[in-house]
């Protein structure tokens, strides 16, 4: 049963081997906040195995989601799907329990799912830190403009240094 977009399993009529609940939730049911490098497109996805097992209730199965990133090395959006195949939780019910929401643990399960920093190919080449490039795109001469001097001023005290010391005699072989 769906009520609202929702996830709901009405446990009075759910058949005594258990049934498959195939569907997508409401697409504003995901609620990543404000977030401006994660996008949800459409609603949840879900494929699960709804069974009563005792006072249980035991779902399983598998929960995607479509979703419009921007790229974490390029800054580029691209469109992606997480997943969670391995998706399982239960419920304790009671003789008052009529109706379960599945629809939290669902959203959990995507939460979880998602890439913490994502990436549009694993061989984005990412921005320039110099000039701000695309370099998926284009070549920059940033790096054959000038080497890093960051530690220009330090070589410069490690040459005095060394030309300061007396040379030291080697010993004898013998």
């Amino acid at each position: 049963m769906e009520t609202q977009g929702r996830l709901i399993v009405d446990v009075a009529r759910l058949a005594k081997g258990g049934e498959w609940y195939r569907g997508e939730t409401a697409a504003d049911l995901l609620d990543l906040g404000e977030s401006e490098f994660v996008a949800p497109e459409g609603g949840m996805l879900y494929a699960l195995k709804v069974e009563l097992i005792g006072s249980e209730l035991l779902v399983r199965g598998e929960v995607r989601q479509r979703l419009t990133c921007v790229c974490s090395r390029c800054a580029e959006s691209f469109a992606t799907e997480v997943a969670d195949p391995e998706f399982i939780c239960s419920h304790e019910i009671n003789a008052a329990t009529d109706y379960v929401d599945l629809t939290e643990e669902v959203r959990e399960a995507i939460i979880l799912a998602l890439p913490g920093y994502p990436v549009c190919r694993e061989s984005c080449r990412g921005l320039c830190m110099a000039c701000g490039a695309n370099l998926n795109e284009t070549t920059c001469r940033c790096h054959e403009l000038g080497k890093d001097n960051r530690w220009a001023a330090l070589d410069v005290l490690k040459t005095d240094l060394d030309a300061s010391r007396p040379k030291r005699a080697r010993p004898r072989e013998k």
